[in-house]
């Protein structure tokens, strides 16, 4: 079963946070400048995980992976934006 996953990053070096993007963008759809929202099996989810362990400092850096539930729409529907509204992501199965 998927779940929706809102993944959050502040990584200290440019080197380590092009890495961290170049993971995300391989899991999630792009919101903001280091947040992503995901929808991921379980597997998937701890894929991501990982490879974000390898590629970070976690002495100095810091990663945000918040689970917002099974249902996509009301995960959506959960985030209040101000200012332009967010990109809406396609429906259906990403493949990567």
């Amino acid at each position: 079963m998927r779940r929706c996953y809102l993944v959050c990053y502040d990584i200290r070096n440019q080197k380590r946070w092009r890495k961290v993007f170049k993971i995300m963008n391989g899991h999630g759809e792009h919101w903001q400048y280091s947040v992503f929202f995901c929808v991921l099996k379980e597997i998937d989810r701890v894929r991501m995980q990982g490879e974000l362990e390898a590629c970070t400092n976690l002495k100095e850096d810091q990663c945000v992976i918040v689970d917002l539930g099974p249902n996509e729409d009301e995960a959506r529907a959960a985030a209040t934006v101000l200012g332009p509204s967010l990109p809406r992501g396609e429906a259906g199965v990403v493949v990567i």
